[in-house]
């Protein structure tokens, strides 16, 4: 991959959904409280704080830092090995009453957190590596657990000291819990208000990433899917492709189409779209905007823009949502990060988002 090697752009976070998919309503949840309360999932209370049982708190404060909604660091204030957390600006931008879309009810919405949960670099890292090596590093469209299991264990022996290697069964729930969230329960009965309900706590299913193919038991067969995706606004594809190009360029530079597409840790393979597709589904945006153009060279096309891709990307992200950025007093990254210390990184924070850090242990003795 052109970062290096897996270990460059994902922490070793393994099994900390306590397999529960992301539920409707949780991040914005979480959001509104860590927002108030830096030791929200250290508190006594967070149980009725948040509405849910003992293991959601754990699987909302992960949920949350895999989705980059918030940044866990050491405070002076906190107990010697409980982590806070700071709600990051993009969080602030895309939850907050007054953010883009604080109740997920747009489904590029989905799309775009799909996009934070499975993209990685260097700087900022997957915290899902089960969920970048099926995206971005898997060659199979037809898979059953075994062999996602299978694939996802071999990425990360290959990448990873033996010392740090998670216990299969921590893989295993995790290929569990990725099937439940991106497809239906093969065995659920359609007609049924459990089914409806269920649905609704899956958002993620919406984007029809995975479907059930055949079989039973151990040798059911989820089928990836590929092509345009009709659900996917166009301004927030190109987002991706922009922030995908800003982590080799931070000047008007170009990136190919073919890069774009198939690429681990590109949008291609993030929403499984091969460069045919990709390009029908921006071109139209592309030829009207000023600061984009698609050129050829050589038999080969490209995405050239007239920017830096970082500060585009957010620009055309904001457009989608009717420029939330200009609202009277909503700030800046940098004025968030003045408000929100805690987001400064640091080397303890590099070492808990790799999962280093007996956080969960913490946790269990003070909400038991």
């Amino acid at each position: 991959m052109p970062e290096g090697r897996l270990s460059d752009v994902v922490g070793l976070k393994f099994n900390r959904h306590e397999s529960f998919p992301p539920r409707f309503g949780w991040l914005h949840k979480a959001y509104l409280q860590v927002k108030k309360d830096e030791m929200l999932f250290h508190a006594p209370d967070a149980l009725v704080r948040l509405g849910v049982g003992k293991n959601m708190v754990y699987s909302m404060r992960y949920w949350s830092q895999a989705f980059k909604l918030t940044h866990e660091y050491r405070s002076a204030e906190a107990q010697a090995r409980a982590l806070a957390a700071a709600p990051t600006w993009r969080a602030r931008w895309l939850l907050d009453e007054d953010g883009a879309d604080p109740y997920l009810e747009d489904t590029g919405s989905l799309w775009l957190l799909h996009w934070w949960l499975v993209s990685g670099s260097k700087e900022d890292k997957c915290l899902a590596p089960s969920w970048y090596a099926m995206f971005h590093l898997s060659p199979l469209a037809r898979v059953t657990v075994e062999e996602m299991s299978a694939l996802i264990t071999r990425e990360v022996h290959n990448s990873f000291k033996r010392e740090v290697w998670p216990a299969a069964e921590s893989i295993t729930r995790d290929v569990e819990c990725f099937i439940k969230m991106y497809a239906p329960d093969a065995d659920a009965n359609p007609l049924s208000p459990g089914s409806f309900e269920d649905s609704l706590l899956c958002p993620f299913r919406e984007l029809g990433l995975l479907e059930f193919q055949s079989g039973r038991g151990k040798e059911r067969t989820y089928r990836f899917t590929s092509g345009i995706r009709p659900s996917l606004p166009p301004r927030v594809l190109v987002h991706t492709c922009l922030d995908y190009a800003a982590r080799f360029s931070r000047k008007p530079d170009s990136i190919s189409l073919a890069r774009l597409a198939s690429e681990p840790g590109a949008p291609g393979r993030a929403f499984r779209m091969r460069e045919p597709e990709l390009a029908r589904s921006i071109e139209a945006f592309v030829d009207s905007h000023p600061q984009l153009e698609i050129v050829e060279s050589l038999g080969q096309r490209s995405l050239r823009f007239a920017d830096n891709p970082e500060t585009l990307a957010w620009n055309i992200l904001d457009e989608q949502y009717g420029r939330v950025r200009d609202h009277d007093n909503f700030p800046t990254p940098e004025e968030w990060a003045r408000q929100n210390p805690g987001l400064k990184k640091t080397t303890d924070d590099t070492e808990a988002a790799q999962g280093q850090l007996p956080q969960q242990a913490d946790m269990l003795e003070e909400l038991s």
